[in-house]
């Protein structure tokens, strides 16, 4: 059974990556780095860090609002 991951962990974890996105080549690597550090899976915050871009109006896409 998967582990269960505060909400203010993981927006912890987005923030982290979206602050420090310039120290890295691209987005999977700091993913992989820091969701490594915080002790969960690299995807599920790549996504959580996308759908962030995407609600700041950063990247294009459907936001959280609208579906």
């Amino acid at each position: 059974m998967p582990k269960r991951i505060p909400e203010e962990t993981k927006q912890r974890a987005v923030r982290l990556v979206l602050d420090h996105l310039d120290e890295y080549p691209n987005l999977t690597t700091a993913c992989e780095t820091i969701s490594k550090r915080l002790g969960f899976g690299a995807e599920s915050l790549r996504r959580r860090v996308r759908q962030a871009q995407v609600d700041a109006g950063d990247r294009q896409g459907v936001t959280t609002s609208e579906s």
